[in-house]
């Protein structure tokens, strides 16, 4: 029999208890143990939670039994379920964890304090989808060349309703908060910093590269128009908010934000609430990833999961993927080095020698246009919807500041980078 606590029974954590005793026969067969759940901790224990195991609101409970296995942590946060998971890990304990800002920050250190202790986090990342042990495991024969992902159901599902619906950003921000998809402070979710999250633990396990939220660009969906929209339609692209990885060289590229994708791409298909991962190998090629990247459920089957591999092996998988460091060391790419194709939108005043001017500060950067429409607006104004070549984030941003300045774009410019 292998023993678990359970910190935090919420929605995840009463799944995860729910589905243990549901499909026991099944999970006892492929574990080859019985896996019980003997302990719940919560922080009001007068909640009604629909669970049929003992629950405690004294995390000592968990940590000072001896007899319990495995400590599965689903508290949310990060300095408290860092503090608490140290503490599991010295008393020997087994950790399966869902915590993304965790891993965020202090994967490296945990997996050091680790060792031989299973610790295991399928669900950090893209919730149901088993994207670590592709990752970590199926795909260890590969060099990464790049991965993309659609890692966040708030952001994906705002952005379908736009562009299929043609609802404004305003009003589907008020929807998904009536639906409960989207928190009453919705930046973690819109301004990316979710998906850049599970973004840098894929990234360690991909490439042995150890960065925090902060050294990486980050940008949400904030600033979407129809016009960004309409312009993607007439161009065959789509408009996602992307995860995205690159080796280039001994740098890795990491960002997060939204992009013009074309249609008859994988990833450019996954609508709604659901999750995608695209994964580039230098010898399998391109592998595709698809799910329901949250709910109590979904998160709870891969809870589940890890807790079998560990009552199978004991010791599972290296926590990030590499037994020993990569003989190449590679760094993070500056985020002015970056490189790739730009939308811009450009509100101008509809007047002659206004194309001239800009196309004039774009060429003095080094950025040449690939396509342009002209959208006459009110008041002698128009929008000025452009593409450009492949150029460098530091030109195309002078380029903006230059262009604000220019006296004949009327308000800020907007970009949206182009994936290909």
């Amino acid at each position: 029999m292998l023993k678990v606590g359970i910190i935090g029974v919420g929605t995840v954590g009463t799944s995860v208890v729910n589905i243990l005793r549901d499909n026991k026969n099944i999970i006892t067969a492929r574990a080859g143990v019985e896996i019980v759940p003997v302990l719940g901790v919560v922080s009001n224990l007068k909640k009604d939670r629909n669970v049929d195991i003992k629950l405690s609101d004294n995390i000592d409970d968990i940590l000072n039994d001896d007899s319990i296995d495995v400590v599965v942590e689903l508290m949310g946060g990060i300095e408290k379920p860092n503090e608490i998971v140290r503490k599991a890990l010295l008393k020997g304990k087994a950790v399966v964890t869902a915590n993304k800002a965790l891993l965020a920050y202090h994967r490296y250190e945990l997996q050091e304090l680790a060792g031989d202790i299973p610790f295991e986090f399928e669900a950090a990342v893209a919730g149901g989808i088993p994207i670590i042990n592709a990752l970590r495991d199926g795909l260890s024969a590969n060099h990464i060349i790049s991965m993309q992902g659609i890692m966040n159901g708030t952001s994906n599902y705002m952005l379908t309703r736009m562009i299929n619906d043609g609802i404004s950003y305003d009003d589907i921000l008020k929807e998904a908060q009536d639906l409960g998809y989207a928190e009453a402070d919705p930046t973690f979710d819109v301004g990316g910093f979710d998906a850049a999250h599970k973004l840098l633990i894929l990234g360690s396990i991909a490439y042995g590269i150890d960065v925090k939220p902060e050294e990486i660009l980050i940008e949400g969906i904030q600033n979407i128009t129809k016009a960004d929209i309409d312009f993607a339609k007439e161009f065959e692209y789509s408009i996602k908010i992307l995860g995205i990885a690159k080796k280039v060289g001994s740098q890795i590229e990491l960002r997060v934000h939204p992009v013009l994708i074309p249609e008859d791409k994988m990833i450019a298909k996954v609508d709604g609430v659901m999750n995608g991962i695209s994964v580039f190998g230098d010898k399998v090629g391109e592998t595709m990833y698809y799910g329901a990247g949250a709910g109590g459920d979904a998160t709870a089957s891969a809870v589940i999961a890890n807790i079998i591999d560990i009552a199978r092996r004991g010791k599972g998988s290296p926590m990030l993927g590499f037994e020993n460091q990569p003989g190449e060391r590679v760094t993070l790419m500056a985020k002015d080095d970056i490189e790739t194709k730009y939308y811009l939108r450009l509100e101008v005043a509809d007047k002659s020698g206004t194309l001239a001017k800009i196309a004039t500060i774009l060429g003095n950067n080094s950025i040449s246009i690939e396509a342009m429409l002209q959208k006459p607006l009110k008041n002698a104004t128009a929008n000025l919807l452009l593409t450009t070549h492949t150029c460098i984030e530091k030109n195309i941003i002078k380029a903006i500041k230059e262009l604000e300045n220019s006296g004949v774009v009327l308000v800020k410019p907007a970009m949206i980078r182009i994936e290909e």
